[in-house]
């Protein structure tokens, strides 16, 4: 086969220029990996090698910078500032750069330049929500705070990952909550559970009710879970009528039925026509190994009743169904329910126990305890609460046996459950 010269020519020529190509680009190439190499070693040294051998490096000079501001043992601030600049002067475009470089400022008290900086990052990317909380942070530093909250409201608006920062920091610059929510919260029932959760978390209970209170005034519609981490928080601060008042808004406000036990009973749903809503002044339920969980319509009346099937697999340690209700000091309360047991095995059988879990030394009481079975029948008890008692704790109880053959088996149903006020036995001290 004849084989064209021009062909043959070109063909020379491409692998040529391949070569001087291959040979121009991987030094460069093993430039850049022994550069990229250094810069992610994460030591000082290594590092300032690395971004030496890369002219122009903006993103190398801020890693350094970082990471001798942030030294713990041997921080170098004037060193990281140094390194800000060489980054902002590479890419004076990059926001990130800028925002780096005001933070170091700040730390040697050098507001002027922050302010600068941050004003370039603002200019770089000024629909940044990063920027802005650094900013709007910045200025309640300075007690700016009109601009501040200005930043502020925009960086939550922007990404809502900044909010619970936004509120703590705006909280402890002005402890002004109507502030806060005016300036800086965005008019949604999340955005104001976050400030809502804030404060429970740190029991100031009384700003995290005045943002309860806007929150009502936005009339939007929220699931009543929402609302149960503040009402446990309001049940541990022993804040018994915010709790109820608390407890209806979120029933209205979810939507749900919302009507108050009747008969003088303080028990919400005591006769079970609702599924439990395991919180609030609601039934809990926690599954348990060994125990599953249902309602059946009792026969003879038709109202419903918790049925618990215990499989004899464990010997098991219960606190449930169980539910938390207000209650007023020094007074006197009947309890009673109806139940059924069929087959309950072991000397430790089923009954309600009645404890203040706020107050351990306040007197608590119990029913009568059942094994075997037991056609339907009311158990009852009585109490009289502490003069520190705000909220009693009613549960169905099984004590774990101390038998050898200890393993539980059979069913038991309960319904009917209430606890009535019967006399007052003292001034409350409330």
């Amino acid at each position: 086969m004849v084989i064209p010269l021009g062909s043959a020519v070109r063909r020379v020529a491409a692998v040529l220029t391949g070569l001087v190509i291959a040979a121009l680009l991987i030094p460069q190439a093993i430039i850049l990996w022994i550069a990229d190499h250094r810069i992610d070693s994460q030591t000082i040294d290594v590092m300032q090698r690395g971004v030496a051998l890369t002219p122009g490096n903006g993103t190398g000079w801020d890693q350094l910078g970082r990471l001798k501001q942030f030294d713990f043992l041997n921080p170098d601030v004037p060193g990281a500032i140094h390194d800000f600049q060489k980054a902002v002067t590479d890419d004076p475009r990059s926001a990130h750069f800028w925002i780096d470089l005001a933070g170091a400022y700040q730390m040697t008290g050098d507001d002027a330049r922050a302010a600068d900086a941050f004003a370039r990052a603002k200019a770089a990317y000024p629909a940044s929500a990063e920027v802005a909380f650094h900013y709007g942070n910045f200025l309640l530093l300075q007690q700016k705070y009109p601009e501040a909250f200005e930043q502020l409201r925009l960086a939550v608006r922007g990404d809502p990952a900044f909010l619970p920062l936004a509120i703590s920091r705006t909280w402890r610059s002005t402890e002004d909550v109507d502030q806060l929510i005016d300036q800086v919260l965005p008019p949604t029932s999340e955005a104001y559970f976050q400030a809502i959760d804030f404060f429970s978390s740190s029991r100031q209970i009384d700003p995290a009710l005045r943002v309860w209170r806007r929150l009502i005034a936005l009339h939007q519609r929220i699931p009543v879970e929402r609302a149960f981490p503040f009402i446990d928080e309001l049940i541990h601060e022993d804040r018994s009528d915010d709790v109820k008042q608390v407890w209806l808004e979120a029933l209205t406000m979810a939507g749900l039925p919302h009507d108050e036990p009747s008969d003088g009973s303080l028990v919400w749903n005591g006769n079970f026509s609702r599924d439990f809503l395991n919180g609030g002044l609601d039934w809990r339920w926690t599954p348990v190994l060994g125990a599953d969980f249902d309602y059946d319509t009792r026969p003879t009346s038709g109202s419903r009743a918790a049925r618990l099937d215990f499989n004899g697999g464990s010997n098991i340690q219960l606190s449930a169904p169980a539910e938390t209700i207000p209650v007023e000091p020094n007074t006197t309360y009947r309890f009673h329910a109806l139940m059924r047991t069929v087959n309950i095995t072991t000397e430790s059988g089923m009954h309600f126990q009645i404890i203040d879990a706020n107050h351990n030394t306040a007197p608590t009481a119990s029913t009568e305890d059942l094994t075997g079975s037991h056609d339907w029948m009311p158990v009852e008890a009585e109490l009289t609460t502490g003069a520190q008692t705000h909220f009693l704790v009613i549960f169905l109880e099984r004590r774990p046996s101390r038998l050898f053959d200890n393993k539980l088996g059979g069913t038991v149903w309960i319904t009917d459950v209430s606890l009535t006020p019967f006399a007052a036995t003292g001034a409350s001290s409330k």
